[in-house]
């Protein structure tokens, strides 16, 4: 799934991101950015992720241009 950070706590972890394709938001997975080339979020930052067994976004990424489903030019 692809969405954008709609808020994030970097005290706390705690954040939202906002799915693009049905516009739910999902809360952040604890430990979502762990292992990730992220070290923060921003509000609007755009990324992948999936969603672990509670619904929660977890395993944030940055997107190929396949994942983004960038067209060809």
């Amino acid at each position: 799934m692809q969405g954008v950070i709609k808020a994030y706590d970097p005290s706390s972890g705690f954040g939202v991101v906002m799915c693009d394709s049905d516009l739910a938001d999902y809360d952040l997975a604890p430990g979502a950015i762990e292992g990730s080339v992220f070290r923060m979020l921003r509000q609007g930052q755009r990324v992948v992720f999936d969603l672990d067994e509670s619904g929660r976004a977890t395993s944030l990424r940055l997107g190929s241009e396949v994942d983004m489903a960038t067209p060809d030019v």
